[in-house]
């Protein structure tokens, strides 16, 4: 893969309303003031203690650059922020501006809901040239048009986080290979003590880790092949989510099968947990709970087969303007100022994820993180992404709706996982012939 991230010079009045306990139109951009001053209503995607905070910084520091600009924040969770942007329009009620990521956007963008934003990012010094490539291929490729409706703020990639800790009290490898992965899951776990190996996610949320881990087993490079068909339920991923099954309830707690993030998490930072496959978004949870020098990070271990790694592209989240918003301009300064070096670094330095703005890359703190090890193996020839088809708008509900549920059975032993696989395919595969055919 070539290198994404090519290096350049490194060149408040906070109204809160929480989205959950508010009508969707109630936060809209009606305040404006007598002397001139517009309000702006922004919708977090993924609001909660650790997130809000940093954005009451960022949209503090942009209001005092822009002082004929109020910024109105309303958090939304990230499990119900794609279902309230969908209700905002059908019901009228979007905000101004957003955070949005290439999970939803084709279906934002098929809606007309969203702003292109392409003169914006070409007419910015701060975002001409500047922004990650690959960041902003992927936001293009996820939709028909081919336009950039978002301002890229962050990407990720899948990580094991490991207690450094109790690798070294019982003398076990870190998990940098496959073998090494599963030796550690049996070592560390004493069920007695209820301590365990690992923990498989198996509620909300599970499907984009399973199928991240089954690709990075694997070793297999896209989604569909050259006919067009899902290798999802290709007997190389089968034999992967066989061998991931197989640690529930073994080298996992029980309660797994209802697995959450929040819950993934909990159990992590309570010490009873080995390891965790999520990915860079939770690093500083993990520093909090036991100390950085405990902290360990590894990506998913290359695959036996090939020797590389193969990483599923994560989400590429940021900020998108709306088009009914009433204030475009203010909106689009926003969004540009989001994007610009020292606010993508302040927000990548306190979150972990991989910075858009390719400015922060040569920051000297940034080394010495796991998001700067992870820019290395993205930045590696040898590595090889596989983009996850987000351009399909039924993706989402094949993989979250319509299989977690069915994933739990599979963990549960009430179904198999050839099926289970060959289940997601066929959704896939038809999905997949209906954007074909729009395409002609």
């Amino acid at each position: 893969m070539a290198d994404i991230f090519p290096r350049r010079p490194v060149a408040a009045l906070l109204a809160l309303c929480l989205g959950g306990g508010l009508a969707l139109g109630g936060c809209g951009g009606t305040d404006d003031a007598a002397d001139g001053t517009v309000t702006l209503t922004f919708w977090d995607n993924n609001g909660g203690p650790t997130r809000t905070p940093l954005w009451e910084h960022i949209i503090a520091e942009f209001q005092q650059a822009n002082p004929t600009i109020r910024v109105k924040y309303v958090g939304i969770p990230i499990a119900q922020a794609q279902q309230k942007y969908n209700t905002a329009v059908a019901a009228g009620g979007l905000p101004d501006v957003g955070g949005v990521s290439t999970a939803y956007v084709a279906e934002l963008a098929a809606q007309k809901a969203l702003v292109p934003l392409d003169d914006l990012v070409a007419g910015s010094p701060e975002l001409n040239g500047k922004l990650v490539p690959g960041f902003v291929e992927t936001l293009r490729n996820t939709v028909p048009d081919n336009k950039l409706y978002i301002v890229p703020q962050t990407g990720n990639m899948d990580t094991i986080w490991y207690r450094k800790d109790w690798f070294t009290k019982e003398g076990v490898a870190a998990p940098a290979t496959w073998d090494a992965f599963f030796a550690a899951a049996r070592k560390l776990t004493d069920s007695s003590r209820n301590r365990y190996g690992f923990t498989i996610r198996g509620g909300a949320g599970s499907s984009f880790q399973f199928i991240a881990e089954m690709y990075a087993y694997s070793g297999i490079t896209t989604i569909f092949d050259e006919a067009g068909k899902s290798t999802v339920d290709d007997p190389r991923n089968v034999e992967a989510l066989k061998k991931i099954v197989a640690l529930y309830d073994k080298q996992t707690p029980k309660a797994d099968v209802n697995n959450d993030f929040p819950k993934m998490v909990a159990q992590f930072v309570g010490g009873s947990i080995g390891m965790m496959h999520h990915n860079l978004g939770s690093y500083q949870d993990h520093v909090k709970a036991f100390g950085a020098d405990n902290v360990g990070f590894a990506p998913l271990p290359p695959s036996p087969a090939t020797g590389t790694y193969t990483i599923a592209s994560n989400p590429v989240g940021g900020v998108a303007v709306f088009a009914s918003g009433k204030h475009r301009d203010a909106a689009r300064r926003f969004a540009a100022f989001v994007g610009s070096a020292a606010q993508n670094s302040y927000w990548t330095r306190n979150t972990g994820e991989l910075p858009a703005n390719t400015a922060v890359r040569d920051e000297a703190w940034i080394s010495e993180t796991p998001a700067g090890k992870a820019l290395a193996i993205l930045s590696d020839p040898k590595t090889k992404v596989v983009p996850l088809p987000y351009f399909l708008p039924e993706f989402n509900a094949n993989v979250k709706a319509d299989l977690e549920p069915i994933y739990q059975k599979v963990l549960l032993g009430q179904e198999t996982v050839e099926n289970f696989l060959a289940r997601l395919a066929a959704l896939l595969n038809e999905a997949h012939t209906k954007w074909r055919a729009r395409q002609k």
